[in-house]
């Protein structure tokens, strides 16, 4: 199996858990954890691990110039991006949060052709248009599903598209640091970073979590978010990012409504219909057009 094929899976395997993550995460809050203290709980939890991996793992020295990018990285994809995600999926529904998540290849595109100079071509133009209406069609006409947990719809849609843009700075940001380091290396200090940086707004939520009282429900939940969540999903974004541009990377984004979709189909929460068998078509042929890869035509002397 050859390196881009792998990144594909990796990329594919961690929108399939920020996918299901959405109905996961939701039914935890705030009834058993608050939002933000999800976050610290997802933060510690992460750090943790990486750190724990890391053990085995060669040393590696960060660069002082590196210094500045990582911490705005961190900013940006271990603190606002999850503070404003978990608020705004408590507030509002898992649906609308799908409708937020397909906007952060848009903010990609933009970024990595300003700061990266990475190059677009109608093809993908053309896919990441598809894509859009594809998860556009799928979240705003396929959902069958009343939910009753969304006390300000609107706020939280407003902390979704921020953390939407967040999320698309920060695998811009990240990316030329995955040529330089291991994957591990970035995780575990930018993780190391995101619990300092989240500590003062987490710290009270997450003391008021009765952990004793706590239902295997909720558990398993939590466990999900941080194991599966937060530890897999940026270990294999990061993988993904060391092959694969950040466009592409962005646009697996669109695949997160209808996996939502499917998981509630599978545990008999939601049915297919015309629509979603109709915007499923667009968002595959979507995410297909943005991840061929460019060829550069070579010219005869």
């Amino acid at each position: 199996m050859n390196n881009r094929l792998l990144a594909l899976l990796a990329a594919f395997t961690a929108t399939s858990i920020y996918g299901i993550n959405h109905t996961v995460a939701k039914e935890v809050m705030p009834h058993y954890i608050g939002a933000y203290g999800f976050i610290m709980l997802r933060v510690v939890g992460a750090t943790l691990l990486f750190w724990g991996i890391s053990i085995w793992r060669p040393k590696e020295r960060i660069d002082k110039k590196d210094y500045p990018r990582i911490f705005f990285a961190a900013l940006l994809g271990m603190c606002i991006n999850m503070l404003m995600f978990f608020k705004g999926l408590q507030l509002s529904t898992p649906i609308n949060s799908g409708v937020m998540v397909t906007l952060t290849p848009i903010f990609i595109l933009i970024l990595s052709a300003i700061f990266l100079r990475e190059k677009m071509t109608n093809k993908k133009y053309i896919g990441i248009t598809l894509g859009f209406i594809g998860a556009l069609l799928l979240v705003l006409y396929g959902n069958t599903l009343q939910v009753q947990n969304a006390p300000n719809v609107r706020l939280g849609n407003i902390m979704m598209l921020i953390n939407s843009t967040c999320y698309g700075s920060y695998l811009v940001l990240v990316k030329p640091l995955t040529s330089k380091y291991s994957t591990i290396t970035l995780m575990k200090w930018m993780f190391l970073l995101g619990v300092f940086l989240t500590f003062p707004v987490t710290l009270s939520e997450f003391r008021a979590v009765e952990w004793q009282a706590l239902p295997f429900d909720a558990i398993w939940r939590m466990g999900f978010v941080i194991i599966g969540t937060t530890f897999l999903t940026y270990l294999l974004n990061v993988y993904a990012l060391k092959t694969l541009p950040a466009t592409t990377i962005g646009a697996f984004t669109y695949l997160q409504p209808l996996i939502t979709i499917l998981y509630a189909i599978i545990t008999g929460n939601d049915r297919l219909d015309g629509i979603k068998i109709m915007a499923c078509i667009l968002v595959f042929l979507g995410v297909y057009l943005v991840s061929q890869k460019i060829k550069v035509k070579q010219i005869k002397s």
